[in-house]
């Protein structure tokens, strides 16, 4: 739960303080030497060195992007690209990929807040401990319009982690067993709002494929056991304080450009699953494309999903390069326009940055949330929005602290590469229909 937002002035005020006495704590911003991640070297600098992040992982992949911080939407993450072992260069796949709003309205109907842009996201981020990114780097953030007297805070971990198994295979002969571990690069800030602590984690793996998270911890609020809602689970002993449950709406924005252009497609794919007929032995499943060629407020639904399409970039099998958005668990909140759907496309326009009370104006009856900006554009520069819910109904293990509760979604490689990038070099000759070799 959250402190009530009625004392936000004394909230600001306390995370101030917070965070400045973290900084005064913290001396050093990295690990050991020799268990830092070994950065590989880029063909060309996009950014300075203290805003770059290279990362060549141990199964020969390497991940390079920009960042830079942002006074609402908090850490951006930009000109990201991909290469793995055996691509000559780095891959393009996003010029930046953001926080787009996180709404949290209470169930109770009396409060509603937008943390990026009415609670500022951004002003809360924390210090890190040297022991919170082990083996990595903690790079320090300079703060816009910071509340603190140093506006400077070690708040940027990147760091790598082991995910377990990339794969296992039975070989054919001898009983050979091919398996790897997968690596990832970790890049991710803790941001405090309220008595909430925010985890934004971007997972960079070695298969290509990105994974991003929001993941909300902190502590329940001491003066939010009302149960506002008529409806809050008790906490506590007997069933006197009941805290009030409420959502957390997390939208994400992607702006794509694979292979380094921004005019990709999108395409959506739906199967049909049809009862068997006479002479058949199982049911059959069809599966039809459908090019989204205007703006986009789509749904998730069994045996649907969607993927952006290089214009020009083609794997070494000739097939166009694309990214399949792979949306995780969600509870969609019905009670807004702007979270009525799950993924927006809408057209690429520098001033539409935030879900939800968007500041600033994009022009006359634009609106000020990404529902509004879905009026038919044609795509030339697609920007994709994913918008995954949580309903947070309080249990007695949320005290405390309060556990991590996850929230997120991935983009995952399609045809980027001709076979699996962590193809061990024995088995690099089965592309497509091959046969036993003799």
């Amino acid at each position: 739960m959250r402190v009530n937002r009625t004392i936000t002035a004394r909230t600001r005020v306390a995370t101030g303080l917070t965070v400045a006495a973290l900084a005064a704590g913290v001396t050093t911003g990295a690990g050991p030497a020799a268990a830092r991640p070994q950065a590989a070297p880029a063909p060309a600098a996009d950014c300075s060195a203290a805003y770059r992040i290279e990362q060549k992982l141990s199964t020969g992949t390497t991940w390079r992007m920009c960042w830079r911080y942002d006074g609402k939407a908090g850490l951006v993450l930009e000109k990201i690209s991909y290469q793995p072992k055996g691509e000559a260069k780095p891959i393009r796949v996003l010029n930046s990929a953001r926080l787009g709003q996180i709404h949290v309205p209470y169930d109770d109907g009396k409060v509603e807040y937008d943390d990026l842009t009415g609670f500022d996201f951004a002003q809360g981020l924390m210090n890190l401990a040297p022991g919170e990114c082990p083996g990595g780097t903690i790079k320090t953030v300079k703060v816009p319009d910071s509340w603190n007297e140093d506006p400077n805070v070690k708040g940027l971990c990147t760091t790598t982690r082991s995910r377990g198994h990339a794969y296992r295979m039975q070989g054919d002969t001898a009983n050979k067993v091919f398996q790897t571990a997968g690596k990832d690069l970790l890049v991710y800030t803790v941001n405090q709002v309220g008595w909430y602590e925010y985890m934004s984690e971007w997972r960079f793996q070695d298969d290509g494929t990105i994974t991003m998270n929001v993941g909300a911890t902190g502590s329940l609020s001491y003066d939010d056991y009302d149960a506002g809602d008529g409806r809050g689970w008790p906490v506590g002993k007997g069933a006197r304080a009941k805290a009030t449950s409420h959502s957390h709406n997390a939208f994400w924005r992607l702006d794509f450009a694979l292979d380094g252009s921004t005019k990709n497609t999108v395409e959506q794919y739906d199967s049909t699953v049809t009862a068997p007929t006479r002479g058949q032995r199982a049911p059959t499943t069809k599966t039809t494309r459908t090019k989204v060629t205007k703006e986009l407020a789509g749904d998730s639904k069994n045996y649907r999903w969607w993927r952006v399409v290089s214009a020009s970039g083609k794997n070494k099998d000739g097939h166009a390069r694309s990214y399949e958005i792979v949306p995780g668990p969600s509870t969609k909140y019905p009670g807004r326009g702007y979270t009525k759907h799950d993924v927006y496309v809408t057209q690429y326009n520098k001033c539409e940055l935030f879900a939800s009370h968007n500041p600033g104006s994009c022009g006359a009856g634009a609106g000020k949330s990404v529902d509004k900006w879905v009026n038919g554009q044609s795509l030339t520069h697609p920007v994709v929005w994913t918008n995954i819910g949580f309903h947070h109904i309080a249990r007695d293990e949320d005290q405390q602290p309060m556990p991590v509760h996850w929230q997120g979604f991935s983009i995952a490689p399609r045809d980027v590469t001709a076979m699996n990038p962590l193809t061990p070099a024995e088995l690099d000759w089965q592309n497509g229909h091959w046969q036993p070799r003799s």
